[in-house]
């Protein structure tokens, strides 16, 4: 076995888990607005999650007859630029859960590699956390990878840069899209209910444990 796959590591979420969440349900309210302003029909994006209700819908306007690729590509590009706007207007005004600058200090003291996976922007997580590269060793944002969780390709981009085997690493969110991301490459899932679901949703989505916090980590792994 290569030497850089004995390294551990943990990959956490973003919003919800190191920071307050985003409030998604009001943005995906919006980006469906503008689906349906574009002449979308509800069943292309009923079940779809932010991201990939433009991507259905620009592929459904390319589609149609009376409508150019021109007019479904600024649609994309417009749903994309307010997906950043209400990222970065939000970013302004969020910082860190308090003390976790300290356990991510901990961690890393302790022999893991960190990195974080998130479907939010890389100008955002910046603007929140302006000093990431002092505490964490990876950040793959949404801008930085073609495939999104809960694709585990997103998890997988991240693992590589660290040099850690999936089975040598923990997922830690508050999604269930983080748990069922890492169960799909084995990992270890840990749900905290900082974000918007609780324990048994955790659980359902894969989760090996549920922690109030990011904060039971240390001790987890003490």
């Amino acid at each position: 076995m290569s030497t850089e796959l004995l390294h551990k590591g943990i990959l956490f979420d973003f919003d919800g888990t190191l920071v307050p969440n985003l409030d998604l349900a009001d943005m995906r309210r919006q980006i469906a607005a503008m689906a349906a302003a574009a002449g979308v029909p509800e069943e292309v994006y009923a079940d779809l999650y932010i991201v990939e209700i433009i991507e259905a819908s620009q592929a459904w306007l390319a589609a149609q007859d009376n409508v150019c690729c021109e007019q479904a590509e600024a649609y994309a590009a417009a749903s994309h630029q307010r997906i950043n706007d209400i990222e970065l207007a939000a970013a302004s005004g969020t910082e860190l859960f308090a003390d976790a600058r300290n356990v991510l200090r901990q961690l890393r003291r302790a022999g893991y590699r960190l990195g974080i996976v998130t479907r939010n922007c890389r100008e955002a997580v910046l603007t929140m956390f302006p000093d990431l590269n002092e505490y964490i060793d990876c950040l793959h944002a949404r801008d930085d990878v073609e495939y999104l969780k809960p694709d585990p390709r997103h998890l997988q981009s991240n693992l590589d840069a660290l040099g850690v085997a999936p089975e040598a690493a923990l997922m830690v969110g508050d999604g269930a899209l983080d748990m069922q991301a890492g169960r799909a490459l084995a990992m270890r899932c840990v749900g905290v209910l900082t974000g918007s679901n609780d324990a048994p949703t955790m659980y359902a989505a894969g989760a090996n444990e549920v922690l109030e916090d990011y904060r039971g980590l240390v001790a987890l792994l003490g």
